[in-house]
């Protein structure tokens, strides 16, 4: 079946099985490669996506689903330039970035909290990231980036 999707701002049309998940159509028709195959269950956050505004796990998504919708992914955070979104040098400056498995789902969930929340306190930040497992960092360090670009955005009124 032929699905239309808008997905980084850019509208897209792809002839997808009814059993393909989101996951494979946005790294291996795309080639958008940040959101990893983590668990295949939806339970460890690496392949969290930004659906119609709402961070899911796009492993657990049909393709066919993903007709109509509006998808972020980290790439689609960068700007028209190829500069870094403040939440991804955040995440550089506060040292969250090891393996990077993990790191894009935690940007985009980091991403979603900003956006509802520009000013969230630790426990929020750790709340929001709950349905992200990362096995480097001990999490301390991304909630750090996720608060880090919070200020940072507040004080240079950069919102998106």
């Amino acid at each position: 079946m032929k699905i239309t999707f808008t997905i980084n701002n850019e509208e897209r049309s792809l002839e997808v099985s009814s059993h393909q998940r989101l996951l494979d159509i946005i790294r291996k028709d795309l080639g958008l490669t940040a959101a990893k195959e983590g668990c295949g269950k939806g339970e460890c956050g690496a392949c969290t996506v930004l659906f119609n505004g709402e961070p899911v796990a796009s492993c657990l998504v049909l393709a066919p689903q993903a007709d109509g919708a509006e998808i972020l992914t980290v790439e689609g955070l960068l700007s028209r330039e190829g500069e870094l979104h403040p939440l991804q040098q955040a995440f550089l400056d506060a040292g969250a970035v090891q393996c990077g498995f993990c790191i894009p789902g935690s940007i985009m969930t980091g991403y979603r909290l900003l956006q509802d929340n520009p000013e969230p306190e630790r426990e929020e930040v750790c709340q929001a990231l709950a349905g992200n497992i990362c096995r480097c960092t001990g999490y301390q360090k991304i909630v750090d980036a996720i608060q880090l670009a919070a200020r940072r955005m507040q004080a240079g009124g950069d919102s998106s």
